[in-house]
């Protein structure tokens, strides 16, 4: 449904009056995000996905499930903001099917050696020289393959199921598993990698300020990044259906 039509739709019944209320809570989610996502990414696009999002938690929201209206209309504003990134995605076929042989090949290698794959041992295994190792890195810092984003992006889903309480319980479980699997794979990440994840997604700082941090270029810390992401992908495969 477009959002002239949504609009219509939910138009009766105070419905302007709870779009002003919380557009402020759209913005906030929209520029939240946008800390996380490629630089080819528009806030007014997010924010215009999250419009919509909004429009659909005002006209299917039902207090007698028991979810507070802001919870829910959280989750369908961020859902549908991520939606219109997946959707935009540009990145060529190439990148992600290059991303996905990199995951596999550290995979194999912990699998094989049963220790942390460093970057030379990725390169031979793919037979390929360490310059064109950090050119797939960089090319997929952008790719939306997997990131970390996503994988909290599935506990939106879950959180989604709340209002079916009988699936709610075994999406529960199985968020919970998840979470943890999750938390143990990223303790167990090597440290430089371990320390650029907390910094960029728990402290939130760019590229830039990370690279002044550990006294390395900003390429070199998205080069990092894009490996302890693609890394993290390797170890929760049995989660990711990879």
């Amino acid at each position: 449904m477009s959002g002239v039509a949504m609009y219509t739709a939910v138009q009766a019944g105070g419905t302007d009056e709870r779009v002003l209320q919380h557009a402020p809570l759209v913005k906030r989610i929209a520029y939240h995000l946008l800390n996380r996502l490629p630089d080819s990414v528009q806030v007014d696009d997010l924010i215009q996905a999250g419009m919509l999002g909004l429009l659909e938690a005002i006209k299917n929201y039902d207090v007698s499930q028991g979810a507070s209206f802001d919870t829910y209309a959280g989750i369908r504003i961020r859902g549908a903001m991520l939606d219109e990134v997946r959707r935009s995605d540009w990145t060529p076929r190439s990148v992600h099917k290059k991303s996905r042989m990199v995951s596999d090949a550290i995979r194999e290698i912990e699998n094989r050696t049963g220790r942390e794959a460093r970057d030379v041992d990725v390169a031979e295994q793919l037979g390929i020289a360490m310059d064109e190792y950090n050119h797939i890195l960089q090319d997929s810092s952008s790719c939306r393959l997997f990131s970390v984003e996503e994988l909290a992006e599935d506990g939106d889903y879950y959180l989604d199921d709340v209002l079916d309480h009988e699936q709610g319980l075994v999406d529960g479980i199985s968020r919970e598993g998840f979470q943890r699997a999750l938390a143990k794979a990223i303790m167990g990440l090597p440290e430089r990698e371990r320390l650029v994840i907390a910094l960029y997604y728990d402290e939130e700082l760019n590229l830039r300020e990370i690279g002044e941090v550990l006294n390395v270029s900003e390429s070199r810390v998205s080069q990092i990044c894009t490996q302890a992401v693609l890394r993290l992908r390797s170890r929760l495969s049995e989660w990711t259906n990879d």
